[in-house]
């Protein structure tokens, strides 16, 4: 099996469960925070949507330095807007993945005003910086819908809302 197809495998079934659990996003509760210091649920919600853009630094760069990273997302206003953004960087990002072995094992470099940070093979560092890291911030949802009493969807098995 090549390593695209290993990774699209993979990127597809956790972006799939992602739309599930941005499609359960209600607009009325967008604003809300459990905590002083955390993010508003339409926050994390928009900086999960975004996280497949990373595929486009790691996929069609060897190096990326923070220090020239996009400013961050502004915090989307409304499920339908949050969903028809993460579709779109979706689509994106897996055309890019059409790749050849050769390319994902290519070395890809992070860095921070130019020192470097570490060196990863490129569909490991796809798999941190998109796959692991979306699966971090799904987590994260899930528990604020959770505190919500909003219906948490199947992931990796059932969960006490869907069997």
């Amino acid at each position: 099996m090549a390593i695209k197809d290993a990774l699209l495998a993979e990127f597809d079934h956790e972006m799939g469960t992602t739309r599930r659990l941005l499609d359960r996003l209600p607009d009325d509760r967008l604003p809300w925070k459990p905590h002083e210091r955390s993010r508003s649920l339409g926050g994390l919600a928009t900086h999960l949507a975004s996280l497949p853009r990373w595929g486009e630094f790691i996929l069609n760069n060897t190096v990326f330095d923070l220090a020239g990273a996009p400013p961050s997302d502004e915090e989307k206003r409304s499920r339908r807007e949050l969903v028809e953004f993460f579709d779109g960087k979706v689509r994106t990002t897996r055309a890019w993945l059409d790749k050849t072995d050769a390319e994902l094992a290519a070395l890809w470099t992070l860095k921070r005003d130019g020192h470097e940070m570490f060196t990863l093979p490129r569909a490991a560092a796809f798999r941190s910086f998109v796959v692991c890291h979306s699966v971090h911030h799904r987590g994260q949802l899930s528990v604020y819908l959770r505190l919500n009493d909003i219906p948490v969807p199947a992931m990796y098995g059932p969960s006490a809302d869907e069997g």
